[in-house]
């Protein structure tokens, strides 16, 4: 059985998606969260991420953290959908260090942004930059990330990416990728699921 604890608009809600893609069986657990941008929110007594976050998932009593780590148990457990890489293909280390370079790599360089870092800041300028130049080479040779086929990559990056459009460069190449990938059914299906946040976080 597979539980996904999620908090409705966060960015679980790339997990939601990638199991819509999936296809396989499996529940949602709509759980509170600290949002810090808004200070609003608290820690869910149900959630059981050891830091109250979102995304977990429980997998048949076994708890996996974390964007990242997440989709790749997810795809290595349902090779069948097509969605990652197996282990000794030549497309893993590629997938692999995509998924890696969006947690460590991609959304700092995207905060930076957001919170006005890079204004003053050459480096984190650069490694903003740096950022958009390996995703938009990557575009220029596929209509995915991964080349000319949509992986989980698409759904990781490009869940942040629509999320911090406005924070992004002028592209027409970037914006016909996430109308791509954002016009997919399952996507559309994980809008509809992926809940209402609660009052006091609306507020």
């Amino acid at each position: 059985m597979l539980t996904l604890f999620h908090a409705p608009q966060s960015r679980s809600g790339r997990i939601v998606w990638l199991m819509e893609e999936i296809g396989a069986p499996y529940e949602i657990e709509y759980v509170d969260i600290f949002r810090a941008m808004t200070g609003t929110g608290a820690r869910d007594r149900a959630n059981l991420h050891p830091d109250g976050k979102v995304p977990a998932l429980l997998h048949d009593g076994a708890l996996v953290t974390e964007s990242a780590a997440i989709a790749l148990y997810l795809t290595d457990l349902f090779p069948e959908a097509g969605l990652g890489a197996s282990v000794g293909s030549p497309e893993r280390a590629a997938y692999v260090t995509w998924l890696a370079w969006t947690a460590g790599e991609m959304e700092p360089a995207y905060w930076g942004r957001i919170s006005g870092q890079t204004e003053g800041d050459p480096l984190a300028q650069k490694r903003y930059d740096a950022v958009n130049a390996r995703i938009l080479t990557a575009l220029e040779h596929g209509p995915y990330l991964m080349g000319h086929r949509f992986t989980a990559v698409d759904v990781m990056i490009g869940s942040a990416m629509a999320w911090g459009r406005d924070f992004g460069p002028k592209s027409a190449l970037m914006d016909a990728w996430l109308e791509r990938i954002s016009a997919r059914a399952a996507n559309l299906s994980a809008v509809a699921k992926d809940g209402t946040m609660p009052l006091a976080a609306v507020a």
